[in-house]
């Protein structure tokens, strides 16, 4: 009886736990976005004469920053998108490097973001097994390019840039740079190696029927 209750409720589990995640990750990223818009909101309120009574009626409609932040995304996009754009991100550019400090993190958080985003950056790029954090210990790490500029000129033989996830949560690593005969490019995709991180090595590419078969017994 015990064997079956506990049957029942870890089949349960399996059902509400990953959409309690789910949920749980879309309840915060709005949260996120309505704390954007409501902090715009009151900056205008302070600073735009009799647009209080407006913006006490806007703050009480669930999920406008949502889609009030979608669409400044999107018409900034397309406002980019052409010559008239280009010029003045150029410009917006240019006065953000002249700002210190925040020249140092503008740049830096930039040329992360067009190496994530954009569709010739090599995040990501593939799947590798590489021996960390000893040798005989192997785990799944990431190629992110190869090793350049004063870097480089000390390397003597020919090495990638490797970024090895912490298991379960893969936004937090280590930055490693590994000869490139060292490491053990997989056929797997970016996107199944995520999910054996995440999930500790339980959930296998490639389905039940790619665990190993255990020898019978003779």
């Amino acid at each position: 009886m015990n064997l079956r209750l506990r049957h029942y409720f870890v089949t349960g589990l399996l059902v509400w736990l990953p959409m309690g995640i789910t949920v749980w990750v879309l309840t915060w990223l709005v949260g996120t976005l309505d704390h954007i818009f409501l902090s715009v909101l009151g900056a205008m309120d302070a600073i735009i004469p009799g647009m209080h009574a407006s913006a006490e009626s806007l703050r009480n409609v669930p999920g406008l920053g949502v889609v009030l932040v979608a669409a400044v995304i999107l018409a900034t996009g397309m406002f980019v998108a052409n010559m008239f754009g280009q010029w003045w991100l150029r410009q917006w550019g240019k006065l953000i490097t002249r700002i210190p400090v925040v020249n140092t993190i503008y740049s830096s958080v930039k040329q992360v973001a067009d190496t994530l985003f954009s569709g010739s950056g090599n995040a990501f790029s593939k799947a590798l097994l590489v021996q960390y954090p000893h040798a005989n210990s192997w785990t799944i790490a990431f190629l992110t390019g190869q090793p350049g500029g004063e870097v480089a000129r000390y390397l003597k033989e020919e090495y990638v840039s490797v970024y090895v996830p912490t298991t379960p949560n893969p936004t937090s690593g280590f930055f490693l740079m590994m000869p490139r005969a060292n490491v053990v490019e997989l056929d797997m995709s970016v996107d199944d190696a995520l999910k054996y991180i995440i999930s500790m090595g339980v959930v296998v590419p490639g389905g039940p029927d790619a665990l190993p078969v255990k020898k019978s017994e003779v």
